[in-house]
């Protein structure tokens, strides 16, 4: 059984809303120290800020690149991954071209992947960069999100990732365990997109998935510790 502890250095703090203001990342930077996640999640205008305010705490600062829609141009994915780790980020999680998955132009896919995975890694060379790719499996039949989480590991990513949480459905655990037999147990799997309870969280574990990101950190681990209840 996991302990709070371990089961707070699994969740990335995540505030991507569009309405965040500075109060609120200084807050979620707060609940990190206070509850014990290593990583938050803030746009990528806040990146800067965030990292300056966990600079002294061992609490990584992750942002995103063509969310939530993925379909920016490739070129400018890359150059948003080396701003962002220039910024401070050390964790990317980027969204995957859906529309080219559609058309089965799954070489366009790669490049996609590693072109930000190649400019995020480039630009601070001491600091290891987490890439993460979004598939947004909600929108994806069963055979394409298989060939996307190939997509992901030969484009030399770290991680496949459910959802961005703006799709219709976020992460089932169906998904999350056809993911991790897809990619293997070396590979990451994050569940992200509608996960507001432990319940939830353990399901996702239960599944195969080794990272969850949440909105609903603070609440999931009262609910651990006994809180809630």
């Amino acid at each position: 059984m996991m302990d709070t502890q371990e089961i707070a250095a699994l969740i990335d703090h995540t505030a991507l809303h569009p309405d965040l203001d500075e109060a609120g990342v200084r807050r979620v930077c707060d609940e990190a120290r206070q509850y014990g996640f290593v990583r938050v999640f803030v746009p990528p205008c806040r990146v800067r800020l965030a990292a300056e305010l966990l600079r002294q705490m061992p609490v990584e600062v992750g942002s995103v690149v063509g969310f939530p829609l993925g379909y920016a141009a490739p070129e400018s994915k890359a150059a948003e991954a080396a701003v962002l780790v220039e910024a401070g980020a050390a964790d990317i999680d980027m969204v995957i071209n859906i529309g080219w998955i559609k058309d089965g132009r799954w070489a366009d896919v790669c490049a996609d992947i590693t072109a930000v995975c190649t400019a995020a890694r480039s630009v601070r060379t001491h600091v290891e960069v987490t890439v993460k790719v979004i598939i947004e499996t909600a929108l994806l039949s069963e055979a394409e999100k298989t060939r996307a989480a190939k997509a992901v590991v030969e484009a030399g990513a770290d991680y496949v990732k459910t959802s961005t949480g703006y799709a219709d459905a976020g992460a089932v655990a169906a998904d999350v365990a056809l993911l991790r037999g897809v990619v293997g147990e070396s590979f990451g799997v994050k569940a992200s997109g509608g996960i507001k309870t432990a319940v939830q969280l353990h399901e996702m574990l239960a599944a195969g998935a080794d990272r969850i990101g949440t909105s609903a950190g603070v609440a999931i681990m009262l609910e651990e510790a006994g809180g809630a209840r």
